[in-house]
């Protein structure tokens, strides 16, 4: 079985991980890439899918950070510093075939992630992401090429991270409070040493998937 390779990227804008996204989604499909998790922080950003309803950004011009529209699905959010992003690039096409269940996949490694700095995470009924109780601490939004993965996750890791959501109506959801790993646990955490967390964890549960043959 091919490794999937680990990415630390640091701090990045949008549009170049985007770019890159493309390129390894490209060869990923063509066999000349492995697997590939991304992990980074954006430069702030708003980001919305392709929808007609892009009421969730509220008023576009007065938002403290540039939008930009992706190929992504859902309603608008906010990346940037103190936020953990993940880019998963996948081959589903050896994993199952299962959409539903990748997104899942991706919540149960939030949850675990969660669990191991002492937070208790969970899903909601009918809801895409983790919350604790009443509040959203992690979104996801995902992207499929001839079934390879793009996009992915995002958790709120500093107290930082929050206050750009306040500018718009996050995933669309009205009245949502958002909260951070921070908040939650009542002490600050690196995103870097976060990310080394959760990339452990998606790769020991990756199995959940299926294998991509060697």
């Amino acid at each position: 079985m091919n490794p999937v390779s680990i990415q630390w990227l640091g701090r990045l804008d949008y549009a170049t991980a985007l770019e890159l996204q493309d390129s390894l989604v490209a060869k990923c499909r063509d066999g000349k890439a492995s697997e590939t998790l991304l992990l980074l922080e954006h430069d702030g950003i708003y980001t919305i899918g392709r929808t007609r309803d892009r009421s969730s950004l509220h008023d576009p011009d007065s938002l403290p950070h540039p939008v930009i529209e992706t190929n992504r699905g859902g309603q608008a959010t906010w990346h940037g510093p103190g936020q953990l992003v993940t880019y998963p690039i996948l081959n589903l096409g050896n994993r199952g075939r299962d959409l539903h269940r990748y997104i899942r996949f991706l919540e149960g490694v939030i949850i675990a992630t969660c669990e191991e700095v002492g937070v208790q995470a969970e899903r909601r009924e009918g809801l895409t992401g983790v919350w604790v109780k009443e509040k959203k601490l992690a979104s996801i939004g995902v992207g499929l090429r001839h079934w390879i993965s793009m996009h992915g996750l995002a958790l709120n890791i500093t107290a930082t991270s929050i206050e750009p959501f306040r500018h718009i109506t996050p995933c669309g959801i009205s009245n949502l409070e958002m909260t951070c790993l921070e908040l939650e646990a009542g002490h600050p955490f690196a995103v870097e040493a976060i990310g080394r967390t959760l990339a452990n964890i998606f790769l020991r549960d990756l199995s959940q998937l299926g294998s991509t043959p060697a």
